[in-house]
């Protein structure tokens, strides 16, 4: 049985509300990559290196990263001399499939969550990414598995940010642990600390400014704040999750990487997703960054932020090729 069929089967009777977000979040992307999949293949009825050109122009186009879709080709390459395939249509279900396995790598992308104990999360990432926004979703997840939630308003620099988590606060029904607008940051988490710890909490989430003078200032904040947990709960904070832009494209690979070098990043939350047509980043941040991607946005809904799953993540992004493959399977 081929991948596609065994994937194909899994989520024909196992059809649900994450795999259904999933298909309705990646539609921009998936749209656009199988209409530009399927004119390719008509317009190259074999396999040559004009085609793996043309190819290689699309998957850029899509956000695959130049690094990841060089990687690809080469693959693809060696596949299709390997199995003997002579014409696109052939090398169609190929393409999908070893984009597939950029996404099935063997790291750890499950949420660091610490049973009977406080869970320590802090946000970092450049000021419109949506970090305040995946903060208060993140909190409405954990509330409705019955978990008792703090936020933490460390971003007292930008104007609004405090008011804004204080909005999801409510919302959410989660209390906020906040100063004045220009105080300390390391100050207001090392008191959400505390309350947290003196409420028997389970989850704090703790908001980190997205911007100060400069680069250096920022990281050095960062380490501040990540140093003050560490004194109250030496093993936090359990999750340091940053928030990039899936619309932003390369841009948000240039943040990840430069984050991932000042600061020690656990995992990726990657909003927006449904805002773009580039979903392609995802396979890019898989392939070039050591770093799991753990969340994805969906929607605009509460509940449209979703903890990633390749398979079904490759199912939102593959689903109509999928179908196709396998009805000519069958």
């Amino acid at each position: 049985m081929s991948f596609f069929k065994k994937l194909k089967d899994k989520f024909t009777t196992q059809s649900d509300n994450v795999t259904e977000k999933f298909r309705d979040g990646l539609e921009k992307t998936r749209t656009s990559f199988s209409t530009k999949m399927n004119d390719l293949v008509k317009n190259y009825l074999k396999v040559d290196e004009e085609f793996f050109e043309e190819l290689e122009e699309l998957l850029i186009s899509a956000d695959v990263g130049v690094a990841t879709v060089m990687d690809l080709i080469d693959v693809l390459k060696d596949e299709a001399r390997a199995r003997n395939i002579k014409d696109t249509e052939a090398l169609q279900s190929v393409i999908s499939e070893k984009l597939a396995e950029l996404l099935h790598k063997e790291e750890d992308n499950s949420l660091n969550i610490q049973e009977d104990e406080l869970t320590v999360f802090l946000f970092v990432g450049v000021n419109g990414v949506g970090k305040t926004t995946t903060i208060g979703k993140l909190a409405h997840k954990f509330k409705k598995e019955n978990k008792k939630v703090l936020l933490a308003a460390g971003d007292t620099f930008r104007a609004g940010a405090i008011e804004q988590l204080d909005v999801w606060g409510e919302r959410v029904g989660v209390d906020v642990v906040k100063h004045q607008a220009g105080s300390d940051p390391a100050a207001v988490v090392f008191d959400a600390v505390q309350s947290a710890k003196s409420r028997k909490a389970d989850i704090l989430l703790c908001d980190t400014a997205g911007r100060l003078q400069n680069k250096v200032n920022l990281m050095n904040e960062l380490e501040k704040v990540k140093r003050v947990i560490q004194r109250e709960i030496p093993n936090a904070p359990h999750e340091v999750i940053l928030v990039l832009d899936a619309t932003t494209g390369q841009n948000a690979m240039s943040q990840a990487k430069q984050f991932s070098q000042s600061t020690d990043v656990s995992g990726i939350a990657l909003t927006k997703l449904d805002g773009t047509a580039k979903g392609g980043i995802v396979l890019a941040i898989r392939h070039e960054l050591d770093i799991p991607v753990k969340l994805v946005g969906l929607g605009e809904q509460m509940d449209d932020l979703q903890e990633f799953d390749a398979d079904t993540f490759v199912y939102g992004l593959f689903s109509s090729i999928i179908e196709e493959d396998v009805e000519k399977e069958e």
